[in-house]
């Protein structure tokens, strides 16, 4: 847990990208569910907000 928070800190490549697919996955999620109607509302900006971060921390350092 420790590594995950400094990789973050120190704005490396692996931990964003895990952050930013988990994002993605939540939206995913958030969109296949029929219960909740505000996870569904918000599920498309959740997913493009993911997206998005993954291909800016994509150009992160190694």
């Amino acid at each position: 847990m420790s590594n995950f928070l400094t990789g973050l800190m120190r704005l490396k490549r692996g931990p964003w990208e895990m952050l930013a697919t988990i994002i993605i996955a939540l939206g995913v999620v958030m969109l296949m569910q029929p219960f909740v109607m505000w996870a569904y509302t918000y599920s498309f900006i959740t997913t493009l907000i993911g997206t998005v971060m993954f291909i800016i921390v994509s150009h992160f350092r190694e």
